[in-house]
């Protein structure tokens, strides 16, 4: 080669070298992730340096893939472009013919994506596919790239009732109503005690009448968790300490129960009767059925469990008008009639993001995840796994559930209103006990200041004039009085 042509040679492998390396550091990026494939599916880039092509097999589910003009999208186009970009292949996409996922028909042929797989008209299938034990046996499937269950979809007014005549409880649940029967009850009766206690509130327990008996304490912590002044007014400083600490612990509760209160006017997730899947069977109003020929319908076929065969004794008697074709159909007729839909949860979870007027139960039954389908032969399996635990730990799986999945509907659910449980105000009643020992602790000491002086006067010991004082103020002495006249009165 003449040596005039070898700088401009050199240059030009430089530069093809720097844009290799630049394309292959943005297959990992997010923003490459969140790009649309191509329309024909195939990576141009691939096809230059004579990459193995895959057929891919897929399904169009809003948002796995969807057609926006001429072009796939989808999450399930945005994983398939990573694994390209990762293992260095070139694609192309087909919807599978049937619209199917992979069942047993009734001549014992595979349908849909299985069936596209096991007659070799796709290499693989990226799809939310179901890894189930009856499709294992047929085909292989890689790491789960996406976790999920079987749940109840639901419109809001079709699941609404009456609320309850007691439905101003709700805010708080029943341990938590009940810590705070029993720190109102412990408070009153540490005011009681403190104020019996106290010299500087009741002076003279032989000459005059402690204001603070049992009854008015009550009253006096009542009026506080009405915001209202009410008598006695506390003079010695133990007290007011507990006076004011209970003060402020009615404040904090009463503006949670206002927060949470409305939060419940403003939520209807208390509001669903249809809560587990026995709830579903014994009601009467809702139809209820899911996908034809989908691992949902195959689960409650097999189960053991008499709730899932009631379930499924139902939708096979009223087959034709019970399971739908596809899950946008199934979504139609959640919204316009009195139906609830049996599927995936996470498909559900998207249901209730898109449309505000559906919301999923609470209640989530068998596990599983979507795995990508191939031969049970293909070398790509292994591959493949590994390649999806990859961008699971590179945090690009979250990535792309939260680009498609996030929405305000979704943050909403995900905001369920709940009742306040006794953790949430763990740390105010922790607050109110402090403050009630140290109110026992200073009335205490005024007690001990005030025995000390009169012992000092009265020329006895601090020890026996601080019983004494307990004993009169505790109306112990008193008690036994009477008892010791009777039995003089008797002698005599």
């Amino acid at each position: 080669m003449d040596k005039g042509l070898h700088f401009p040679v050199w240059v030009i492998t430089a530069l093809l070298v720097l844009r290799e390396s630049s394309q292959a550091g943005e297959e990992n990026h997010p923003e490459m992730l969140a790009a649309s494939t191509s329309g024909s599916g195939i990576d141009s880039r691939g096809s230059a340096e004579g990459l193995p092509t895959l057929t891919v097999t897929t399904i169009l589910e809003d948002p796995y893939v969807m057609v926006r003009g001429a072009e796939l999208e989808g999450y399930c186009m945005d994983l398939l472009r990573a694994l390209a970009g990762m293992l260095r292949f070139q694609y192309r996409v087909k919807v599978v013919g049937d619209g199917q996922y992979g069942a047993v028909s009734a001549s014992g042929n595979w349908t849909g994506m299985i069936g596209e797989i096991l007659r070799k008209e796709a290499d693989i299938a990226v799809a939310p596919l179901t890894v189930t034990s009856a499709r294992e046996e047929v085909v292989s499937f890689t790491t789960p790239f996406l976790q999920t269950g079987i749940g109840i979809l639901l419109r809001k007014d079709t699941v609404s009732q009456e609320m309850s005549f007691f439905h101003f409880l709700s805010p708080f649940s029943k341990e938590t109503w009940t810590g705070l029967l029993f720190a109102y009850l412990l408070t009153c009766f540490c005011l009681f005690l403190v104020a019996r206690l106290s010299p500087c509130e009741w002076n003279e327990p032989k000459n005059e009448e402690n204001h603070f008996t049992f009854l008015n304490s009550l009253w006096f912590g009542a009026g506080a968790l009405a915001l209202q002044g009410v008598t006695p007014r506390p003079q010695a400083l133990s007290v007011r300490v507990i006076a004011v600490v209970w003060w402020l612990f009615t404040l904090a509760l009463l503006a949670a129960y206002i927060a949470n209160f409305t939060a419940l006017l403003s939520s209807g997730s208390e509001q669903l009767p249809i809560q587990t899947f026995e709830d579903l069977v014994k009601q009467r109003n809702l139809e209820f059925g899911t996908l034809e020929g989908s691992s949902t319908f195959y689960f409650f076929k097999n189960s053991k469990n008499p709730i899932h065969q009631m379930i499924y004794e139902y939708m096979e008697k009223r087959r034709e008008h019970v399971l739908v074709k596809t899950y946008q159909e199934a979504v139609q007729r959640v919204m316009e009639s009195n139906y609830a839909f049996i599927g995936e949860s996470i498909s559900q979870d998207l249901a209730a993001a898109r449309h505000c007027n559906l919301i999923r139960a609470p209640e989530v039954i068998g596990a599983r995840g979507f795995g990508i389908a191939t031969t049970q032969a293909s070398p790509w399996t292994k591959p493949l796994s590994i390649a999806v635990l990859k961008l699971r730990e590179l945090g690009d799986l979250d990535y792309l559930r939260n680009k498609w999945w996030e929405s305000s509907c979704l943050r909403q659910s995900r905001d369920r209103w709940r009742p306040l449980e006794p953790p949430a105000l763990g740390g105010l009643f922790l607050a109110l006990g402090i403050g009630l020992a140290l109110g026992v602790i200073a009335a205490v000491a005024e007690l001990s200041n005030s025995s000390r002086h009169t012992a000092g006067t009265a020329k006895k010991s601090c020890c026996s004039v601080f019983i004494e004082e307990i004993c009169t103020r505790l109306r112990i002495k008193e008690n036994a009085r009477p008892s010791q006249e009777t039995s003089g009165k008797a002698t005599a």
